[in-house]
């Protein structure tokens, strides 16, 4: 197995945001998601994913709740807003472009 490959810088939101819509979800939980989905190739480090999860908060495209998990821990639980399924719209159209580009770099002619 390959060691998990860095996330290429500004895709780590759509993945969140991708994660939570789904979905209400606790931080560990979105974490382990991206892990499972990637075949374990992507890795959300904790010092990543919490300022990223504050931020998206901050921006207003997820909301986080405070309820037991499913463990009976006490844990935040993120969701998607409105403005928040808007942005990851913009985030997969995104993404969609710059890994059109990128395929025809690398893909022989």
């Amino acid at each position: 197995m390959s060691r998990p490959s860095d996330l290429i810088q500004g895709t780590l939101d759509l993945l969140i945001l991708k994660t939570i819509s789904h979905g209400p979800v606790h931080g560990w939980a979105i974490a382990k998601r991206i892990q499972q989905v990637s075949n374990d190739v992507l890795l959300v480090q904790q010092g990543s994913l919490y300022p990223a999860l504050h931020r998206l908060e901050q921006q207003g495209w997820i909301t986080a709740e405070t309820k037991p998990s499913a463990s009976g821990r006490v844990a935040k639980f993120y969701a998607l807003t409105p403005a928040g399924q808007k942005q990851l719209e913009h985030e997969l159209n995104q993404w969609e472009r710059l890994s059109a580009a990128i395929a025809l770099v690398v893909e022989p002619a």
